[in-house]
């Protein structure tokens, strides 16, 4: 089977309609969590990121960005990525389970001042809302990311952004928008020293 032009035209359509809406309904809230980002490395802080999947790649790319650089010389900052790390993954797997591969870490890495990101498209990864829990009960602020829908996440994070897409993958590229924003926002801050 094979994909036409016109579905390829529809999908990069549908891709920028959900970039649309996101501009509409979460840019306050986008910046609004950059700027937290800034406080919280400048306070000495790190950013913590965890997801399955995909949303795991997103965590790293975004960890990477900031370890690294995004566009600008500055110094590294400092991010993790729970989701790298195989004997961790597997040690906590087969110890206390898969949904606890995450909330162990936070609980192990995660010091108040940290900040959470939890990544999941369905907004109901169990690993997920059992790492965000945990980073609450130490003071670590929490921030989700998920798809359109209502998600436990809701009641549990400090902010949650719901990207307004009807596709994993549409909501997926909305995460990583998202990412590269906040990424932008920070390094801008700190290549400026």
């Amino acid at each position: 089977m094979k994909i036409s032009v016109e579905e390829i035209r529809s999908q990069l359509l549908e891709s920028a309609r959900v970039k649309q809406a996101m501009a509409d309904s979460i840019s306050e809230a986008i910046a609004e969590i950059g700027e937290m980002l800034i406080e919280i490395l400048e306070n000495g802080g790190k950013i913590l990121l965890c997801g399955n999947g995909g949303s795991a790649a997103d965590s790293q790319h975004i960890a990477a960005e900031l370890v690294g650089r995004f566009k600008r010389q500055r110094s590294a900052l400092a991010s993790i990525a729970l989701t790298t790390d195989s004997s961790i993954l597997t040690s906590i797997g087969n110890d206390y389970g898969f949904d606890a591969i995450f909330a162990r870490q936070v609980e192990g890495l995660g010091q108040s001042g940290d900040v959470l990101i939890g990544i999941t498209t369905s907004g109901g990864s169990p690993n997920i809302v059992k790492a965000v829990e945990k980073a609450k009960s130490m003071y670590i602020k929490t921030i989700a990311l998920v798809g359109p829908k209502a998600s436990p996440l809701d009641e549990i994070a400090d902010q949650t952004l719901h990207v307004p897409g009807n596709e994993t993958a549409r909501v997926q590229e909305g995460h990583i928008t998202v990412g590269h924003i906040w990424c932008d926002m920070v390094e801008a801050h700190f290549s400026n020293r």
